[in-house]
């Protein structure tokens, strides 16, 4: 989908302030709330606004521990890589897991209370996936950048 400045505008608005009502969003925007909250919904319709969500603080709940761990996997047979991939869509530990290329074949962000509930979590779930060959972990020692903008205005080529 080709968006425009409006659905830019609209877009970025509610990346900052998710409850945003029609009338700031159609401010924000440059337009007025009708026509604002029709551009919205056809957002929405069209998949480009997934869902909207509260963006918690990970250590006031105590969760404050996050782990990078890469995951390499003995075999890569379409089956074994199903098999990973359904194990860990239902962890909730488990923020992202993304496939790579190179020397791991995937990278998961885990978050945990803290260093025992990380071994309980490798235990539990990644050392029982036949699968597995090799788990790295690196724990993060503190966060510098967090972003869940993504960034719609892309300079001029």
């Amino acid at each position: 989908m080709d968006l425009d400045r409006i659905d830019v505008a609209i877009l970025e608005h509610l990346q900052k302030n998710g409850r945003a009502t029609t009338l700031e969003l159609s401010e924000a925007a440059g337009l007025s709330p009708s026509p604002c909250h029709r551009r919205q919904r056809l957002l929405e319709e069209a998949g480009v606004i997934q869902r909207y969500v509260a963006l918690l603080d990970q250590e006031r709940v105590g969760l404050p521990v996050s782990v990078f761990v890469t995951v390499e996997l003995a075999e890569h047979s379409d089956q074994s890589l199903q098999r990973f991939e359904t194990a860990v869509a239902d962890c909730p530990e488990i923020m992202e897991c993304y496939e790579m290329t190179g020397t791991s074949d995937y990278l998961l962000r885990v978050v945990c209370a803290d260093l025992g509930s990380y071994e309980q979590f490798i235990r539990r779930l990644l050392a029982k996936i036949g699968s597995v060959r090799a788990i790295r972990s690196a724990f993060a020692l503190k966060r510098v950048v967090y972003r869940t903008n993504l960034p719609l205005r892309r300079p001029a080529r």
